[in-house]
């Protein structure tokens, strides 16, 4: 493991000295990018790290527990392969915490986020449109993190649970004309980009944004979106292989679905961005026995989310405020809730570099449905 980071930080060290860009800001991918049609075989290099000082203030035993981390650092290279095609791979660097795993290693890890091939098959004047397969963006959650800052806390859907950011699979996005939005769709594995393929089943999923003043002058009308995707997957039973004892294998699959609708804006001055979203499942009690028959439940979790970043200083002030509050139904029959608030204050250290102070809580509303928490961050944001 040491000798494979080492030859990583070799290897980067090496290509930042000959293909040095710009300190800019990461940009959303699943959007069109162009024909991709490069000169040379040029190899365009960037990343963003995300690091953390926490101290909890629960009561009990966890009160004062503290520690710096490094959450995530995300190294990623694009080339072009042909005309119209490029490749784009993103490596995840993460602290390894898979009990039993952790036994073994306790540091950092190395894993692919994307690893994608993409080929531009439409560069009309007005329409464009291209298509990748590999690991790559799952349907909706990259599209939030254009609008809420990712190195903070997770964007609301992916910290509730509904899926993973990235999966394996086939996906195209379409850009409109005139800038009034998009349609990105995937086809995929369903497990998400830190597990293997587990079963037969597919998930489909595909969201539709419309941008109806793209081509104002204003920065805030012009990125006001709206957005609505759906995603239907399946996964198999527990008991598909049957066993000793069993009243037989269970070939079905059972449903694994969510959808949501959401609506953002952003400027230098203000950022905001509301969402709902569903998520519904299936799962199996029993022991698929003569005794303990196999029985279905179906659950439905719901979430409803709103936050806002703003500069109350003017657009050129290095603070901005930050706020989110989510609501999770963690089952609906149930009515078992519990609320997420995230407030604090954003420093720019420069243009790609960013200091947090937030405070962080989960609290039960009805039922015991998470741990209640209660924690102080300073974060930290470095984009090169």
């Amino acid at each position: 493991m040491k000798a494979g980071l080492i030859m990583i930080v070799a290897t980067v060290t090496t290509l930042r000295t000959v293909t040095a860009q710009p300190a800019t800001p990461p940009q959303p991918d699943t959007a069109t990018r162009g024909t991709g049609q490069t000169a040379g075989s040029r190899l365009d290099f960037s990343g963003v790290l995300y690091a953390h000082f926490l101290y909890r203030a629960d009561t009990g035993l966890s009160r004062g527990a503290n520690r710096f981390d490094v959450e995530r650092a995300y190294l990623t290279f694009r080339m072009p392969a042909g005309s119209r095609t490029s490749i784009r791979i993103t490596t995840d660097l993460y602290q390894q915490t898979t009990p039993g795993n952790d036994a073994y290693y306790r540091g950092w890890s190395v894993r692919a986020k994307y690893a994608y091939v993409q080929h531009t098959y439409l560069t009309g004047a007005k329409w464009r449109a291209n298509a990748r397969l590999g690991i790559l963006q799952n349907v909706f959650i990259e599209h939030d993190e254009q609008f809420w800052p990712r190195w903070i806390s997770q964007s609301p859907t992916e910290r509730a649970g509904f899926f993973s950011s990235a999966d394996v699979g086939i996906a195209t996005a379409i850009a409109f004309p005139k800038k009034l939005g998009e349609v990105y769709a995937t086809l995929t594995n369903g497990p998400g980009y830190t597990s293997r393929e587990t079963d037969r089943f597919k998930d489909y999923a595909a969201r539709v944004t419309v941008t109806p003043w793209g081509q104002s002058k204003s920065s805030l009308i012009q990125t006001a979106s709206l957005s609505a995707w759906g995603y239907t997957g399946a996964v198999a039973s527990k008991f598909v292989s049957g066993g000793v004892g069993q009243s037989g294998p269970i070939g079905s699959s059972l449903r694994r679905d969510r959808w949501g609708v959401h609506a953002g804006a952003r400027s230098q001055r203000l950022t905001m961005g509301a969402e709902y979203a569903a998520r519904i499942e299936e799962g199996e009690a029993g022991l698929n026995t003569a005794a303990l028959p196999r029985t279905v439940t179906d659950s439905t979790i719901r979430l409803v989310s709103g936050y806002a970043i703003g500069r109350p200083l003017g657009d050129r002030s290095p603070l901005s405020l930050v706020g989110r509050y989510d609501r999770v139904t963690t089952n609906a029959a149930a009515r078992g809730r519990y609320e997420v608030v995230i407030a604090g204050l954003i420093v720019d250290l420069s243009d790609a570099a960013s200091l947090s102070f937030d405070y962080q809580e989960n609290h039960p509303l009805n039922g015991p449905p998470i741990v209640p928490g209660k924690t102080y961050f300073a974060h930290c944001v470095v984009r090169f």
